[in-house]
C-alpha cells in the first residue's frame, strides 16, 4: 500500500480524523489549529465547516453511526506539546455540520477523544484533558445521555489527571475502556506520567438499549487495570473504524 497525501493542505497538523460508516468517499478532518473539515469525494476536495466558530483548535471528532447527520467535536488538542492550542468545550451538529452549537464542557481546555454511542446519537462520552498548564477540576471522563443538554462526570481522579481516550467495546456498548493520564506543561518543560495515569474498564451498562432500565445506563464502577506502570505512562486507546466499529487497543510507554 502506498500512502499519499490528499490534504487539506491549509488544515494544518491534524489528531482527529473520522468517516462515515457506509460512505468510502465522506470524511472529517479536525486540525489543531484549522477547525473542521470535509470531503465528500474521498479527498478531492475538502470544505471547511468551522470558520464562523470563535475557537479553530480540534482535538477530536465522532459521527454518530446511527445518525451521519449528528457530529461531536471536542476542542482543544491534547498532544501535549510546547505549542499546544487550546479549546472551549464540545460542540455538536445536527445538520451534518453546516451549523453548530458549543454543549458545554468548557473549562475542559483539552479533549483527547469522544465516542457515540453506535445506536443513541445523544449518548456521548468524552475524555477531557483539562489544562495543560495548571490544575482544575473539569477532567476525567463526562458522560450525556441528552444530545449535551447536561453532562456527568463518570470517571475522575484528580485536579492533576485527565483523560486521554475512551472507547466502546466494540462487541458490547455496555463495556468502556478509558485511559488517564497525568501530565503538566510548563513553557520550558513536560512532567509526563504519574499515580495518577492508568487504564480503566466500566462493564456495568452504558447504553439505552432494549431492555435495559435507566439505571443501568450508568457506568457507576471503574476497575483500575494499569496502577504500577511508572511516571513515564503515556496510555492511549486507539480505535480504528472499520464499517463502523471500533478495533484495537493499545498502550505506549514512552522511553526515557
Amino acid at each position: 500500500m502506498k500512502w499519499r497525501s490528499i490534504g487539506p493542505y491549509r488544515g494544518g497538523r491534524v489528531l482527529a480524523v473520522t468517516g462515515v460508516p457506509g460512505d468510502p468517499y465522506t470524511f472529517y478532518f479536525g486540525g489543531v489549529a484549522g477547525g473542521v473539515w470535509r470531503t465528500t469525494d474521498g479527498g478531492l476536495n475538502w470544505t471547511p465547516l468551522f470558520d464562523k466558530q470563535p475557537i479553530s483548535s480540534v482535538g477530536a471528532i465522532a459521527v454518530a453511526d446511527s445518525n451521519p447527520n449528528v457530529i461531536y467535536v471536542g476542542s482543544g488538542e491534547a498532544c501535549i506539546r510546547g505549542n499546544i492550542s487550546y479549546g472551549n468545550g464540545v460542540y455538536k451538529s445536527t445538520d451534518g455540520g453546516k451549523t453548530w452549537i458549543n454543549v458545554g464542557l468548557k473549562d475542559t481546555r483539552h479533549i483527547g477523544a469522544l465516542v457515540v454511542h453506535p445506536r443513541n446519537p445523544d449518548i456521548v462520552f468524552v475524555a477531557a484533558l483539562g489544562h495543560a498548564y495548571g490544575a482544575n477540576a473539569e477532567r476525567g471522563v463526562f458522560r450525556t445521555t441528552d444530545g449535551g443538554k447536561t453532562w456527568e462526570k463518570v470517571l475522575f481522579k484528580d485536579n492533576d489527571t485527565g483523560a486521554i481516550a475512551v472507547v466502546f467495546d466494540p462487541q458490547n456498548p455496555n463495556v468502556l475502556l478509558a485511559a488517564l493520564y497525568q501530565v503538566r506543561r510548563t513553557p520550558w518543560s513536560m512532567s509526563s506520567g504519574g499515580p495518577g495515569s492508568g487504564l480503566y474498564k466500566s462493564v456495568d451498562g452504558a447504553a439505552l438499549g432494549s431492555g435495559w432500565k435507566a439505571r443501568a445506563c450508568r457506568p457507576r464502577s471503574w476497575t483500575n487495570r494499569s496502577i504500577g506502570f511508572g511516571r513515564r505512562l503515556e496510555p492511549r486507546i486507539r480505535a480504528d473504524r472499520s464499517q463502523g466499529r471500533q478495533r484495537s487497543l493499545s498502550l505506549r510507554r514512552r522511553r526515557r
